[in-house]
């Protein structure tokens, strides 16, 4: 049938065509519906970062580390200029109180094997000249890397497409039905699909998708608020975070200010191949508003001066907002949903899609496949929302 596939995937951004890609390396037909075009979601208005030192330590650093090696293959094996750099990462401190937060969380990192430590102020200075004196150590990763998330979109595309990958573009999916060996797949353009395996991958509208099989995906989109600087030459030698950054993300009941909590600020600072400097961000639950705010941006600004004050005589150019797919337990969703065999799910990543789309790739062309996952996720299947589901339907 000319409508028939093995597997649908549902998305093409970053994390879509990943699994697109890997699956059509395992030998499966594969056909991506997009409810717009490549990359208009949350891949397309996203940082650049491959960032180690934010994951938690135990199975989300697990992910990012082997999801950067292959990175490492894909900037030959994709045929394209992705833009792949290790530049390695800093994350300040500018409070004694944090100090201690931030030595157990890189204790816990090196026992799962990155290589990060503690700099003392006079040795952050060397690799950050222009960091604020204020800021009194800071850890320091050499593995922290980047790529052009866009360059990677395309690189994926043009790969799939070697390969045999269909996309259809404007393809909002309205109907997902089980038949008897297959599933049935509707658009809003009456167009119907077959295949036996369908992976949805439709990030911050993933929840959306999965209710149409009756799981219920308690993801909401949070926005994340950057800034882009004019190009300008090289402050320093790495990219650098602030310890609010892991504190917004890791240990929210930290004591903050208001402003600070209310956004989710996060002091993050990286520099692109062309030279400009993407600094942010916001963590916000504001819905699908993806506009940007005068509040959000003085105080990302604010921060970015307070740490590197050179900053104050450099251009801003422009200013975006993207939402991130976020789950509300905290975790990433990556598994067959055992209601409904033949559904994979691959969302949640929040802030981690471009860090972790490698990974979650070739993890869904694993389970798909049925093979051995090459790491233990159970803690991150959608099986867990089957299963409280259950439990509040017994109470």
């Amino acid at each position: 049938m000319q409508n028939a596939f093995d597997c649908i995937v549902i998305g093409a951004g970053i994390i879509g065509l990943s699994c697109a890609y890997q699956l059509a390396k395992a030998r499966r037909t594969v056909l991506v519906l997009e409810r717009g075009d490549v990359g208009c979601g949350t891949s397309g208005a996203c940082d650049h970062m491959i960032l180690l030192q934010s994951k938690a330590p135990g199975l989300p650093l697990r992910l990012a580390m082997e999801s950067l090696e292959i990175y490492r293959e894909w900037q030959s094996e994709l045929q394209e200029d992705i833009e792949f750099a290790t530049r390695g990462g800093m994350i300040l401190i500018d409070k004694k109180e944090h100090i201690p937060v931030m030595e157990d969380f890189v204790k816990k990192q090196k026992s799962i094997g990155l290589k990060v430590e503690i700099l003392e102020k006079k040795y952050l200075k060397k690799k950050q000249p222009w960091v604020s004196d204020h800021v009194i150590a800071s850890t320091y990763s050499p593995e922290d890397s980047q790529v052009n998330p866009f360059k990677v979109l395309f690189a994926l595309y043009q790969a799939s497409s070697r390969i045999g990958v269909k996309l259809v573009r404007y393809a909002t999916v309205t109907e997902i039905k089980r038949k008897s060996e297959y599933w049935e797949v509707r658009t809003t353009a009456g167009e119907v699909y077959l295949a036996q395996v369908v992976v949805n991958a439709a990030g911050v509208w993933s929840g959306e998708i999965a209710s149409c099989v009756g799981l219920n995906l308690p993801i909401r989109p949070k926005r994340g608020q950057i800034i882009v600087t004019e190009p300008i030459q090289e402050i320093g030698e790495t990219d650098a975070w602030d310890a609010n950054y892991i504190i917004s993300k890791h240990l929210s009941n930290f004591e903050r200010d208001e402003i600070s909590k209310r956004l989710g600020l996060g002091f993050a600072m990286s520099r692109t191949h062309s030279g400009n400097y993407l600094i942010g961000s916001t963590r916000e639950y504001v819905g699908f508003n993806r506009s940007t705010t005068y509040e959000a941006l003085k105080a990302i600004t604010s921060r970015a001066v307070e740490l590197f004050p050179v900053f104050s005589k450099v251009r801003i150019i422009r200013s975006f907002a993207g939402l991130r797919p976020a789950c509300d337990d905290g975790k990433y969703i990556i598994g067959e949903d055992p209601a409904n065999p033949g559904f994979f799910i691959a969302t949640g990543h929040e802030g981690d899609g471009v860090a972790l789309a490698p990974i979650t790739g070739k993890l869904i062309s694993q389970l798909v496949c049925g093979r051995r996952t090459s790491l233990e996720i159970d803690a991150i299947s959608p099986a867990r929302f089957r299963v409280a589901s259950e439990v509040a339907q017994k109470n």
